[in-house]
């Protein structure tokens, strides 16, 4: 048995997708997938915004109540 300096290196794998990276190798089943993964990207962004919008206009609200 030889021994294989890169035996324990971990593989490496894609980290996802990357805005701009060449698409021309992926499969339509692998570009679905990643249309999939970026919608449901884009509903959390959305909610995550909602939530800081509506913590917004409450602190703007009760500071607003104070002045007057």
């Amino acid at each position: 048995m030889a021994f294989d300096p890169f035996a324990d290196e971990p593989a490496v794998q894609a980290a996802g997708h990357q805005v701009g990276q060449d698409l021309s190798m992926l499969s339509i089943d692998e570009i679905d997938e990643r249309i999939a993964q970026l919608e449901r990207e884009i509903s959390r962004l959305k909610e995550a915004r909602s939530g800081k919008e509506s913590s917004r206009a409450a602190a703007s609200a009760f500071f607003k109540l104070g002045q007057e």
